[in-house]
């Protein structure tokens, strides 16, 4: 679940810097761990290991989300990083173009004390490019860009955005580069011009390759034709009827001369080096792992060598039945929203630790999740029975990489296979140091300009950080957790629903969250004072309606909605408009509010919308899945966006936010062996970028 309003503050530093710099319409906010230096120095070495593995797998999720996205990434930072008197990255394509599935990993560089430092040498004159100053600041704004969505397109509207400055100064940029030392990933034969030509469509033109993912193309156009990501290569629609994938989550499907092809993500398949360096890194952790998660990593291991799906379910339910353990990580083929079908699995990582302060409340609900079970305003028959296993941690994040970073989500239920959710639990929790970032680094004016009275502003300057984290620790641990499918969808509704499953599920999932936050269970549980319960209630339900606006000055093109976290909160106040009392539009001085005017009257509609969300994921209602979605979550009034981009332009809001990661360093003891890991702050998105670059820049080579 994506940021969409500030969780609580904590007890961290006033003074410390959250908010970085503005690139656009997007925030650059710095993330702290400050549990980190209080964990033993195995869990210290541990986490080391699994970050590396983490950075090892990033460039995975570039290749998936655009066929193009290293070559330009490559380009953009042999420019970038010629800056006058910093050194010249000299990656050494040898003539080249290539991507994981080819190169080796060699073992862990060392340099002084520490491992995995990148090499550096001093500039001299001759490596500064002598580039316009202009161009040159165009180039940085739109690399941090590329940086912060993993390519040129927009991780919200999925539409592309483009470089600024014209075809002939870029390629005058890039020159300069060559000519001060920096090197570009040519393919043989090929010279720089030649490259510039040949990417000159992915830079500058907006209508070439223009939407990442389709879910609703243009009339008439095919879902994956229209699609640019790569995970379909020449396929539509109808070439795939009848197939039947093997590797479905873990696998890209190419149409060639002899069919239909699947390209498997596995050692000695596609991104097999890639996968092979993250192996190496996962058995170094394990010596330093409890034995729960040891027997997960290794369930892990023999997926990535296998690619088989069987294995893949070995180590869901390894992951899931590691309740205890301290540390942990999320890596591998997960989450399904980058595909129009919902079918195949993006690359993430993540690693974290527990932050045991904050716990008490997601692990509340976790223990109580049969009884809300048991409460769920749908049909009885799709009710889990004997409800066991959902394990519910407040977390600390050190590291996301691949679909989970930079732009981070603030709460993860895993695993999605329903299956193993039905049968052995789930793992729910909240990015608690992510949460607190996204707290301090947000601008009041949020909370002020889109809230139709004073009252109501300050409602939600009061209330609306508390009420966000209850409801997100309620999304994911009995919105995501809950809920049974029928037999004959073989645990897979997405198969049924398609390119609308992962809207449904998340509306699911918040509609959980917004039909019990109003209970009076909360109260008798301790999450909630009794004498505030009502304020909370009334201040979470302002903020969703207002949300459904506000979040219309993200899609500044085009008049429909692509991203299924936005698709499913329009989706639910539009039908809440058209169905209920609750929710009223109202304009003020030229200012449109969406106010929020009957709690009873919203939580009742919410029930009755679930209900019938739950029996369209349920019964793999495909048909009623897509009327609902089209019809109140996937278009909009350009006119009111229009007013929207004005407001918050006027405010300089952002319209999303991307994380800078802390920083480890392992420090070594001359033989090869880590002996201690410390942590720092970079505080700077095109450090850290260029870094994770140089590091898995050999697995391409």
């Amino acid at each position: 679940m994506p940021p969409q309003s500030p969780a609580p503050a904590t007890s961290a530093p006033v003074d410390r810097q959250y908010l970085l710099e503005r690139v656009d319409e997007a925030a650059v906010v710095q993330v702290y761990a400050d549990g980190f230096r209080d964990l033993a120095l195995r869990e210290r070495i541990l986490i080391w290991h699994l970050s590396q593995a983490a950075i090892a797998g990033r460039d995975i999720f570039y290749d998936q989300r655009y066929a193009h996205n290293l070559d330009m990434r490559d380009v953009l930072e042999a420019i970038v990083i010629t800056t006058p008197g910093a050194p010249v990255s000299r990656p050494g394509f040898v003539g080249t173009a290539s991507s994981c599935a080819r190169g080796a990993a060699p073992p862990l560089a060392s340099r002084d004390n520490s491992l995995g430092a990148s090499r550096r040498r001093s500039p001299r004159s001759a490596d500064v490019a002598e580039i316009d100053p202009a161009t040159r600041a165009e180039i940085e704004r739109y690399a941090k860009l590329f940086w912060i969505n993993t390519g040129p397109y927009n991780n919200l509207t999925a539409r592309k955005f483009v470089l600024a400055c014209t075809p002939e100064a870029f390629a005058a940029a890039a020159r300069a580069a060559a000519r001060a030392g920096a090197r570009f990933p040519l393919r043989a034969g090929e010279t720089l011009d030649a490259l510039l030509d040949r990417l000159r469509p992915m830079f500058f033109d907006s209508e070439f390759d223009p939407t990442v993912t389709a879910k609703t193309p243009p009339h008439g156009q095919d879902i994956l034709a229209a699609s640019a990501n790569n995970l379909y290569v020449g396929v539509t629609m109808k070439d795939l009827e009848g197939v039947e994938e093997r590797y479905a989550l873990n696998s890209r499907v190419v149409k060639g001369d002899g069919g239909i092809v699947e390209e498997v993500y596995r050692v000695g398949g596609t991104y097999g080096r890639c996968i092979e360096a993250i192996i190496e890194h996962l058995e170094a952790a394990i010596a330093y792992a409890s034995e729960p998660m040891a027997n997960a990593l290794r369930a892990l291991i023999a997926f990535y060598r296998s690619g088989e799906d069987a294995d893949r379910e070995a180590y869901d339910i390894a992951w899931v039945q590691d309740r205890e353990s301290p540390v942990d990580t999320i890596n591998g083929f997960v989450e399904v929203y980058l595909d129009a079908r919902s079918i195949k699995g993006a690359w993430e990582a993540l690693v974290f630790y527990v932050n045991a302060e904050k716990t008490h409340q997601i692990r509340t609900l976790a223990e109580h999740a049969q009884w809300f079970e048991d409460h769920m305003p749908w049909d009885p028959k799709y009710r889990k029975e004997g409800v066991h296993g959902v394990t519910a941690r407040a977390i600390d994040v050190v590291i996301e990489t691949g679909e989970s970073g930079p732009i981070t989500p603030v709460g993860i239920n895993l695993p999605n296979d329903q299956g193993i959710r039905e049968r052995y639990g789930s793992k729910s929790v909240s990015l608690s140091n992510v949460n607190e970032a996204f707290d301090r680094s947000t601008l009041p004016e949020f909370r002020t300009e889109f809230s139709s009275t004073p009252e109501e502003a300050s409602r939600a300057t009061k209330w609306s950080a508390l009420a966000s984290e209850l409801t997100t620790n309620m999304h994911e641990v009995i919105g995501h957790g809950s809920g049974k499918v029928d037999q004959r969808l073989n645990g897979s509704p997405q198969a049924a629903l398609r390119e609308h499953f992962s809207a449904i599920e998340e509306s699911r999932a918040d509609l959980v969250a917004l039909y019990f936050v109003a209970d009076r269970r909360l109260v008798e549980l301790g999450l909630v004072e009794p004498e505030s319960h009502d304020e909370i209630v009334r201040a979470e339900y302002e903020a969703y309606a207002r949300n459904a606006l506000v979040q219309l000055r993200r899609v500044r093109q085009g008049t429909h909605i692509e991203e299924d976290h936005m698709r499913n909160r329009q989706m639910i106040v539009r039908w809440l408009m058209r169905h209920t009392r609750a929710v009223d539009v109202r304009v003020r001085d030229g200012k449109t509010y969406f106010v929020m005017v009957d709690a009873a009257a919203f939580r009742e509609g919410v029930g009755r919308l679930l209900a019938e969300v739950q029996r369209i994921k349920g019964e793999g209602d495909y048909a009623a899945a897509r009327v609902l979605v089209e019809t109140y979550g996937v278009h909009f009034d350009p006119a009111l966006r229009d007013e929207v981009v004005a407001r918050v332009d006027r405010l300089r809001l952002p319209s999303y936010t991307a994380f800078v990661m802390p920083r480890l360093e392992a420090i070594g003891n001359g033989e090869g062996d880590v002996v201690d890991v410390t942590i720092s702050y970079p505080l700077d998105l095109k450090a850290q970028m260029l870094e994770y670059s140089a590091a898995t820049r050999h697995l391409r080579t």
